[in-house]
């Protein structure tokens, strides 16, 4: 009997909440958003309610909005390490940039993630967007859209080949005879490329992954040609379920283009709701969330996005669309193109945009009871758009609370979510093999490499 496809869902954590007011919330505490304590509780509650994984975003460089929002960076190796330590069977996802990262010293940070936590590692690997990050790595300007995929992916057969520089078998620790580890089955990979010269191996032993499980946000062209080559799962952002569909469509089509299992490639767009007794209740809180804004915060962040600079005399008018360009950089960009969507789609004030940014900076924010959300999930994952969902709670900790004590309950008694772990890693918990070391793939062709 084949058994019933489940959902997959991370808690994505971002300091205080989802909504950029959320830091101003009667619900949150300003004062714990540098506590590891706070985060190590809000572990321990997706860990209770089986959630695949904690996802911890992160940038190289100050968001120019931290003046009125939460937008600092916490580092996520240091964060999750902590995480790992209370916690037991909870994945753990951190983001790493291969635009100002170095291939052997990220490698070293995962593979001691992956053994610390005994195989809970996953990377969300990115390109980075943001161009004031040049500046804090001694460059003169941030590397173009295409250069900077072009170094994330030979930046990912590095790391790739120094996670797999220690053949399996390699650690012996055998206290009887004396050998620690057989040196014939440590490799140097001696690469020599376009962007990076690395000789290894890596001076850590093969992970209990083998790797840890590859993450990657971003769906502009560029992104999904490298989501399709090397991503096990792939976070997104879309507004609408056709959106998502036609995403979920081509990403795994041009999975089996690359001869992969279209199954071993999971899609989860991100959703952050709003929960209530009544509808009526969950769209009054997130009015008050709204009401919260402000405008000068919004509107910088418009520009970022758009290109257009507004002011507040043009809140309650339309959102002059023939003001934005679509060429360059910026339109290269996927959350670029959503906002563009939602524009050409709804029409609305500048007002209305800021808020439906507000949000969850462009994800899907939905509003409801906990049947309601629940029917949004279970509609996404039965009609080919998401094979699961990262959670982005608007605030917390009460708003993942909600979600983990009225959403999960229902998404199990229908059958779509577990009701306990069945294996101990990363993997297991996505249903993805352990791969096999390339080197060792090369003599056993049946292996998954």
């Amino acid at each position: 009997m084949t058994e019933r496809r489940q959902l997959h869902l991370n808690l994505f954590v971002y300091p205080g909440g989802h909504h950029e007011a959320a830091w101003r919330h009667h619900g949150t505490d300003p004062d714990r958003l540098l506590d590891i304590g706070f985060y190590q509780e809000l572990a321990r509650t997706a860990e209770r309610a089986t959630f695949d994984a904690v996802f911890f975003a992160d940038g190289p460089s100050q968001a120019d909005n931290v003046r009125y929002a939460s937008r600092f960076r916490l580092e996520p190796f240091t964060w999750l390490s902590a995480i790992a330590a209370a916690t037991e069977r909870i994945g753990l996802i951190a983001t790493a940039s291969t635009t100002y990262t170095e291939p052997y010293n990220l490698a070293r940070l995962f593979a001691s993630l992956d053994h610390l936590s005994r195989g809970r590692a996953g990377w969300n690997i990115v390109t980075t967007g943001a161009p004031q990050a040049a500046g804090n790595f001694g460059l003169d300007a941030h590397p173009a859209h295409a250069e900077r995929y072009d170094r994330a992916d030979e930046f990912v057969d590095v790391v790739t080949r120094l996670w797999d520089s220690w053949e399996d078998e390699a650690l012996i620790a055998d206290q009887k005879s004396g050998l620690f580890a057989d040196t014939d089955r440590i490799h140097p990979i001696d690469h020599e490329g376009r962007h990076f010269r690395v000789s290894g191996p890596l001076n850590t032993p093969r992970t209990p992954q083998g790797r840890p499980v590859y993450v990657q946000a971003g769906s502009s062209e560029d992104g999904r040609a490298f989501a399709a080559r090397h991503a096990e799962a792939v976070f997104t952002a879309h507004q609408t379920l056709r959106s998502g569909q036609e995403f979920y469509a081509d990403l795994k089509t041009r999975a089996a283009a690359f001869g992969r299992d279209p199954d071993r490639l999971l899609v989860l767009p991100g959703i952050s709701p709003f929960i209530g007794s009544t509808e009526a209740e969950a769209r009054a809180l997130h009015r008050e969330f709204d009401e919260l804004t402000q405008p000068e915060y919004s509107l910088e962040l418009l520009h970022r996005l758009l290109g257009v600079r507004l002011t507040a005399e043009q809140l309650d008018g339309p959102v002059p669309r023939e003001l934005v360009e679509t060429g360059g950089e910026r339109g290269n960009g996927s959350r670029f193109q959503l906002v563009l969507d939602i524009i050409d789609r709804e029409r609305p004030t500048v007002r209305q945009l800021l808020h439906r940014l507000a949000g969850a900076r462009g994800h899907r924010v939905v509003a409801g009871t906990p049947e309601q959300i629940a029917d949004q999930l279970q509609e996404w994952f039965e009609h080919g758009a998401a094979d699961g969902f990262n959670v982005m709670p608007p605030w917390l900790p009460g708003g993942f609370d909600l979600f983990t004590e009225h959403v999960v309950p229902i998404l199990r008694r229908r059958g779509l979510f577990r009701t306990e772990y069945r294996g101990t890693t990363l993997r297991d918990h996505y249903g993805l093999p352990r791969p096999t070391g390339r080197r060792l793939a090369l003599t056993s062709p049946k292996e998954h490499a």
